[in-house]
């Protein structure tokens, strides 16, 4: 697999390669399981090193039961409780052994993603709720919050325990929606799955699209033209560009800056129709195909104007939110997330970033074009609601500043080469999205179609940090620091 380096391992010896890992500083990203063939699961582990250095991807063949990682890295504890939900392997040694995707009242048998279950067969419902802790004071209220909430917000039940205003505890219930997405890609042809993956969450179609391609073409040994290489560079840096837009206006009006939430989705609109211009799609679908894309674009040479007006607006704007009190008096010290917690939980992108940990796979993994740019990484100390916000903001610059130079440096030629993977092939790709890190791994089955498709989604990781930013603070500041975190749960839902 081309840019990883594959490893065999038995059950016993994946903890002794992730320690080893650790110690040295690199990072565990995900653990997935896959049927190779029928009646034998086989779990492969996803971890970074160094920058520039190969993935780490170690294969294991595990027994009736697996010894859990979660105490190393625990991040991997909510990709357990995943595989154990969808696979039905146990994890000995769990922290926390209970339902994650499947919520609790729904019969185990047989799991979604085994061989005996049926693709497109309903996920069967349950009554009870998630495990919740137990109330020993009377003076404790407790507040459930949602599945369904009001506005277009996604799914997602939120139980408060408080006293007064202090939220003593807090646990989010997400996977309400269970669109079986990783589950359609089986069967399919390679190239037709990039349309499920742009659909996987819809503010992230291009970084979506984008990491299945790249899985794809490694499978097949394909290189992108160059042209579709900058090409992509330039969609990925305006997907970025609106969703930083949109990120500023919604999080403007949870403290209560209403002109600030209107001005920033002008601007966030602004952003969408520059899009439609440049592509014919306001969320830039339809474009990627694994080994390019579908048709050329013409950016020259009125996208370089477009941006640049686009950029004098977004800092007029941005500089009002800096110089706003009642802005900043509500960011300052909102939902901290302290550095060491941020890596252990396995936080990424602007969240990571925001809290001191300077990671970006643009710049440590490079991929379509960005190999020929040099990408400033915008990175914050305090960890906080403000501190998330500046790294945003400073990424818009960043971007605008990428998308002026891609242009510059836009290269001629066609814009697509033959992907088409050989049967048992396999190939890693990964973007990083507006949200974070992003992978995608592809299986080509011996009739060269997909036998399994896993996605890293950076939602799934952030949700994972979130709730240790919100235990023992305000509920006054709790929209705040949830806006503050750009969280979706479309990229969490399977």
């Amino acid at each position: 697999m081309r840019g990883t380096l594959l490893a065999d391992v038995g059950p016993h010896e994946v903890r002794p390669a992730l320690e080893r890992l650790l110690a040295a500083g690199g990072r565990a990203q995900m653990v997935y399981a896959w049927y190779p063939e029928p009646g034998r699961i086989e779990l492969r582990y996803l971890a970074s090193a160094a920058a520039r250095e190969n993935f780490r991807v170690w294969r294991c063949t595990p027994g009736t039961e697996m010894p859990s990682l979660a105490d190393l890295a625990p991040l991997l504890g909510w990709y357990e409780r995943e595989i154990t939900d969808l696979f039905g392997l146990p994890f000995r040694g769990h922290p926390e052994p209970h339902r994650l995707v499947l919520h609790e009242g729904i019969p185990p048998a047989p799991p979604p993603f085994s061989p005996e279950a049926h693709g497109e067969a309903l996920v069967p419902t349950g009554s009870r709720r998630h495990r919740v802790p137990t109330l020993e004071s009377a003076e404790v209220q407790e507040l459930p919050f949602g599945p369904v909430r009001a506005d277009v917000f996604e799914s997602a039940e939120f139980l408060f325990f408080y006293l007064g205003e202090r939220i003593i505890h807090y646990q989010p219930s997400l996977f309400f929606k269970h669109r079986g997405m990783e589950k359609r890609f089986e069967g399919r042809a390679p190239a037709a799955g990039v349309v499920l993956a742009e659909r996987v969450s819809g503010v992230g179609s291009v970084s979506h699209a984008l990491a299945y391609c790249q899985a794809v073409e490694i499978a097949a040994n394909c290189i992108v033209p160059p042209r579709a290489a900058a090409l992509r560079v330039l969609l990925a840096e305006l997907e970025r560009l609106y969703n930083h837009l949109h990120y500023l206006g919604h999080l403007a009006g949870t403290t209560t800056l209403k002109v600030g939430e209107a001005e920033g989705k002008l601007l966030e609109e602004r952003a969408k129709q520059i899009n439609t211009r440049l592509t014919g799609s306001r969320f830039l679908r339809s474009l990627l195909v694994p080994g390019g894309l579908r048709r050329d674009l013409d950016p020259k040479p009125w996208l370089g104007t477009a941006l640049e007006a686009l950029r004098e607006e977004i800092a007029a704007y941005t500089g009002l939110l800096e110089r706003s009190e009642s802005y900043l008096d509500r960011l300052m010290g909102t939902g901290i997330l302290e550095r060491e917690v941020a890596f252990d939980q396995g936080a990424t992108g602007p969240i990571d970033r925001a809290s001191g940990v300077d990671r970006d796979l643009r710049r440590d993994h490079p991929y379509a074009a960005y190999g020929t740019l040099e990408i400033d990484v915008p990175v914050e100390q305090a960890g906080d609601a403000e501190a998330r916000a500046k790294v945003r903001v400073a990424e818009i610059g960043a971007s605008l500043a990428l998308m002026q130079r891609m242009l510059l440096l836009l290269p001629d030629g066609p814009v697509t080469a033959p992907a088409v993977p050989p049967p048992g092939s396999e190939g890693l790709g990964w973007a990083e999205s507006p949200r974070g890190t992003l992978f995608y791994a592809v299986h080509i089955d011996r009739e060269g179609r997909l036998a399994r498709v896993k996605i890293k989604s950076p939602s799934f990781s952030n949700w994972r940090a979130f709730p240790v930013t919100v235990h023992d603070t305000n509920m006054m500041d709790y929209a705040i620091n949830e806006a503050s975190f750009g969280l979706t749960i479309a990229g969490s839902d399977r």
